[in-house]
């Protein structure tokens, strides 16, 4: 099935650029397009939307305020599509659960591209993005993370995120169901500060207080 896109966007050319661009591809229906996070938000709600395209910087709600709503909310993955790369922006947008966060300088094939990652339950980040993603982790001494504190088998729940599997494939991959999943990454969370799986990945592969 075609993958549902709303695009989030306060530019009218960057919309329409865009709505052509990804709607010429049969692998992709664009649902709808709004320009601010406001509108986005509540397009989510009403509508169902498999990945929301956002941009950072709109009227009302910026595109992190968006994610946070959509996240909580909807079923609707994240993808943050922008020419900003700001730190606050990037670890804002990580925290409420932005799934990817690409620059708007990419080619089509590679937007595309991202939005099927996205799309398929696992992260797509811009290269350089992640680099600004674990200097801020290194900057919070606080929110080290200390191997003692996790069992085994959370261990290994933090490994398969790194390896960039779904709930679905981590249930697949150690023969537990996905609810179990969802239970041991909430025990992780609650054991340390990250507040999403891809900062979880991140302390797995940087070695925790390494």
């Amino acid at each position: 099935m075609p993958i549902k896109i709303l695009i989030a966007d306060d530019d009218s050319l960057i919309r329409e650029g865009l709505k052509i661009i990804i709607g010429l591809d049969e692998e992709f229906i664009v649902m709808g397009c709004v320009e601010n996070g406001l509108e986005a938000v509540e397009y989510c709600l009403n509508n169902q939307v498999d990945v929301a395209l956002l941009d950072i910087r709109m009227p009302i709600f910026n595109g992190v305020e968006a994610i946070k709503e959509i996240s909580l909310k909807t079923k609707t993955k994240c993808l943050i599509l922008t020419t900003f790369d700001e730190d606050e922006y990037i670890n804002a947008a990580i925290r409420y659960g932005a799934k990817g966060y690409i620059l708007k300088n990419n080619s089509p094939d590679k937007i595309k591209a991202a939005i099927k990652v996205v799309n398929s339950g696992n992260m797509v980040m811009q290269e350089g993005i992640i680099d600004k993603v674990l200097k801020g982790i290194d900057s919070d001494n606080s929110s080290k993370l200390n191997k003692d504190l996790f069992t085994i088998r959370e261990m290994e729940i933090m490994q398969a995120i790194a390896d960039g599997l779904s709930n679905r494939k981590i249930s697949a991959r150690l023969f537990i169901s996905e609810g179990t999943v969802k239970n041991y990454i909430t025990s992780i969370l609650n054991k340390t500060s990250p507040e999403h799986r891809t900062q979880i990945a991140i302390y797995y592969l940087k070695g925790g207080n390494n």
